[in-house]
């Protein structure tokens, strides 16, 4: 691929419009909240409900875009995720609402992984790191900037409007892709595994129905109890065909890779664990705290902040270190930085803790680019996309759990103490947990070979 730069920067606007949508939503929620007559804990559901969606139509996206051609597949879900934004605006009620992400995410499960795979497909090895940093570096400017705009939105008009931002974003996007990617040709896949994806889908769906309403009273509780139990009947049965069958829906295989096996292993616990950051930290100012919307997100951001500068520093450091020794040791200082958040109280003065929220940001930024870089490293370019649907599949779901840890972790803190209403002590329990989860991957990534990833990092014993 001759501009990897270019493709990149295209294809990070539709990542620019999915982190935005997540970061002015995490800061809305509290406003959302009272306005829908909704507790913010069970709001969790809206994010959940997204992200679901993404986690259970991400493995069609391989067979999809290589059936009708990536390009023409990238745009039309740019389309669909734009028109569900609008809809989200218009919802009455918490049912439309996860309704409408329920749509949202069915857009950003063909957007994101068909974009990666566009600039996958093309790039040298050498240019790997290269080209992920130019990704997610403009895709970062979303989790920058969503929290101060998601603020001054909602305060200034309602949380309606942090849906209407993604319009005119999207609109920029499908231009961009039709002027500057070149077309890619579809493939003769052979028929889909409708069965694997079927039992995947069910395995998934039923198993966050499950997590996300156990204990919370939202649904009856056999209900919850009965989508756990047939989320893991549907799961066993899914990984057993997936093993059985040529052309799989999910590809297992790849786990044969080492370098792609520990990112997906080890990177969903940290992603589990990061993943309850962003959702704990803007309803802590504001509940715990006592801010406004706006003072929240322009605190929080210093976390999107801190992971923005680091993108630059991510190539001479892996250069000089490998992809073990960073993911051990920059792991640690990840799970520090998280349990570190359980120290903040009112009485810490505003700069402080946006320092401390922008040490933490550059920390899980090292480890998020490196888990994501490794993953592709040595996988054939004729697996991409398996390789990009599974790792995706993979990547969306996991801040889904994040998120249920959160909620779960505040709900339980709160039955523990009896009391009505969220205080800071149940957001640092949140975050010490999160922590704990983040911890637990370390160890994984000892697994490793010294060299692991070496011809794309460019590191030599």
């Amino acid at each position: 691929m001759k501009d990897h730069r270019g493709v990149a920067l295209i294809v990070a606007s539709a990542l620019f419009m999915q982190n935005l949508d997540s970061a002015v939503l995490a800061t809305a929620l509290p406003s959302m909240a009272r306005d829908l007559n909704e507790d913010p804990a069970r709001l969790g559901a809206a994010i959940t409900a997204y992200l679901v969606s993404l986690t259970v139509f991400i493995p069609f996206s391989a067979w999809i875009a290589d059936r009708f051609g990536a390009k023409r597949v990238f745009m039309l879900a740019i389309l669909v995720f734009v028109a569900a934004s609008l809809l989200c605006g218009r919802a009455q009620g918490l049912g439309e609402l996860v309704a409408f992400r329920v749509l949202q995410g069915v857009g950003g499960a063909m957007m994101v992984p068909v974009g990666r795979l566009l600039l996958l497909r093309g790039v040298e090895k050498r240019d790997m790191l290269s080209a992920m940093a130019w990704l997610t570096m403009p895709a970062l400017l979303g989790p920058v900037t969503g929290p101060p705009l998601g603020g001054l939105l909602t305060d200034l008009f309602s949380w309606r409007a942090v849906f209407w931002i993604n319009v005119p974003i999207g609109i920029l996007g499908v231009v961009l892709v039709a002027w500057k990617i070149p077309h890619v040709a579809p493939t003769r896949p052979g028929p889909p595994d409708v069965v694997g994806l079927v039992l995947t889908g069910v395995a998934l769906a039923a198993l966050m129905f499950g997590l996300e309403t156990v204990g919370r009273h939202v649904v009856p509780g056999w209900m919850s109890w009965a989508g756990l139990a047939l989320g893991l009947v549907a799961g066993t049965l899914a990984v057993r065909h997936c093993r059985r069958v040529p052309q799989p829906a999910v590809d297992l295989s790849l786990f044969r890779i080492a370098t792609f096996r520990d990112p997906a292993v080890a990177g969903s616990l940290f992603r589990t664990g990061a993943g309850a950051v962003p959702f704990l930290i803007p309803i802590m100012l504001q509940i715990g705290f006592g801010m406004s919307a706006t003072e929240s997100g322009f605190v929080s951001f210093a976390t999107a902040l801190g992971a923005f500068a680091m993108k630059p520093l991510v190539r001479p450091l892996l250069k000089r270190t490998g992809f073990r020794a960073a993911l051990l040791a920059n792991g640690v200082l990840a799970a520090a930085g998280i349990a570190a958040l359980a120290l903040l109280t009112p009485a810490w003065p505003g700069i402080a803790i946006f320092l401390l929220l922008a040490a933490g940001g550059l920390a899980r930024s090292l480890q998020f680019t490196a888990l994501n870089t490794l993953a592709f490293a040595d996988v054939p370019t004729e697996r991409m996309s398996r390789a990009t649907a599974l790792y995706g599949t993979l990547q969306q779901l996991t801040p889904a759990l994040g998120v249920v840890l959160a909620t779960t972790t505040l709900e339980a803190s709160l039955a523990l103490h009896g009391r009505d209403g969220l205080a800071v002590a149940d957001f640092s329990t949140g975050f010490l947990v999160a922590a704990v989860v983040v911890l637990a991957s370390i160890p994984l990534h000892a697994r490793l070979a010294p060299d692991a990833g070496a011809e794309v990092s460019g590191h030599r014993r």
